[in-house]
């Protein structure tokens, strides 16, 4: 069984940053793919970056050149680095890990664990 805990979200004014930790624990593997997904009230979840088992990067358009994820296998974190944020931004993001076979990187769906989610709010 895997669990992940989401920490650092916040309230930020536009433009400002925030960074995002996922701690990973139990039965964990290094290889895992991992991902960060948002879900504003009233829309649908979506993915936001992920990392895959193999090193590749993906990121959603709307974030590109703003955020950054990472990954620190040693402490099992997962980290989503946000510049610039913009109040769309505003959302509950969650961390996920472990891509289901046949996944996508950044499917809604796709994957096994979740956490329990962290809010970030973006005044204008």
């Amino acid at each position: 069984q895997v669990h992940l805990v989401e920490s650092g979200g916040g309230s930020v004014q536009a433009g400002g940053s925030l960074i995002l930790s996922c701690k990973l624990s139990g039965n964990t593997e290094t290889h895992y793919s991992m991902a960060w997904f948002r879900q504003a009230p009233g829309k649908e979840r979506e993915g936001v970056a992920a990392f895959g088992s193999i090193g590749v990067i993906v990121y959603a358009d709307s974030v590109k050149g703003r955020f950054t994820i990472s990954k620190d296998n040693a402490k099992n974190t997962l980290y989503l680095q946000m510049n610039n944020l913009k109040p769309e931004d505003t959302a509950m993001y969650y961390c996920a890990a472990g891509l289901k076979a046949r996944g996508g990187l950044l499917g809604p769906l796709d994957y096994i664990n979740w956490g329990q989610g962290t809010q970030v709010t973006v005044s204008s």
